[in-house]
């Protein structure tokens, strides 16, 4: 006598079925569409939590470079500065105080530029 796994082998359909419920069309009810579409979508979370941080990386260098910039310094040039200055901020924390408190970020970017010994120029 055979055995047959109709219980393992439904558990797993549903599994999967499971994973690609709010899919389109049959990838999400018919298995044969749901495992490909699942095998995508988990090679695609995975390869897109390190692109994530790419993204926001830049998305810290954007801002922080239109910081800079409204105060007459260039992106390099003040990054250049904080490291003589020795402040211990990162791009991170940078963008934060350009959108959220450009008082402080002005001053960051005095200290920076008094590191630089570069004088203040208007900004364009």
């Amino acid at each position: 006598m055979r055995v047959k796994g109709g219980v393992v082998t439904r558990r797993q359909h549903k599994k999967v079925l499971k994973l690609t419920e709010g899919f389109r069309g049959r990838r999400r009810n018919c298995f044969r569409l749901a495992k490909l579409a699942m095998q995508k979508a988990l090679q695609y979370a995975y390869r897109d939590r390190r692109v994530k941080k790419r993204e926001f990386r830049t998305l810290w260098i954007a801002r922080v470079g239109a910081g800079a910039r409204e105060a007459g310094m260039t992106y390099s040039q003040f990054m250049c500065g904080i490291k003589r200055a020795n402040i211990d901020l990162n791009r991170k924390a940078l963008a934060e105080l350009a959108v959220h408190d450009p008082v402080a970020f002005r001053q960051v970017v005095d200290r920076s530029r008094a590191a630089m010994g570069v004088s203040a120029a208007a900004p364009q």
